[in-house]
């Protein structure tokens, strides 16, 4: 787990390593989302999201955030946990933790080449599109197609 740890940072952290990739000729691409309970679409998204770029940094939502968003009794990992569990991923890069109900902060800090979102989305339905093309970046839509959710998972185990 110290591997995973090393990769796992604060935003002025990650923005210095992506400043460093950058300055040694690598793009960059970010994915973000809450990641509460890791299952098989996540891998899908975080592998299609590092094949748009060289390095890929994923933004995870804090508890609050991923409250708000997905409602009492969410999340079910506290967010370092959850960041570590993405961490692990080989596909992933640096990670870091956002209190934030959406990314634009992070986008606006790091500047990915590409932000990628997960098939739940088209290029038009990203919410922070307007962001990635004011800096010159792009989105992109990776993974498989969305028939995993963290949600009907959390219900059948409960079940």
């Amino acid at each position: 787990m110290r591997e995973a740890a090393g990769k796992v940072g604060s935003l002025d952290e990650v923005r210095a390593r992506v400043e460093s990739a950058r300055a040694a000729g690598r793009t960059v691409a970010l994915a973000n989302g809450c990641f509460d309970v890791l299952h098989v679409g996540h891998v899908r998204y975080l592998e299609g999201a590092k094949a748009e770029a060289d390095l890929l940094v994923v933004a995870v939502n804090g508890d609050g955030s991923v409250r708000r968003l997905k409602g009492e009794g969410r999340p079910l990992l506290p967010a370092a946990d959850r960041a570590l569990l993405v961490a692990a991923l080989r596909a992933v890069d640096q990670v870091l933790v956002f209190e934030e109900d959406d990314v634009r902060r992070v986008l606006l800090a790091l500047r990915p080449d590409v932000h990628c979102k997960g098939t739940d989305y088209t290029v038009d339905s990203v919410p922070e599109r307007d962001v990635v093309r004011s800096y010159g970046g792009r989105v992109a839509i990776v993974g498989d197609p969305k028939r995993h959710d963290t949600r009907r998972l959390i219900e059948k185990v409960r079940a």
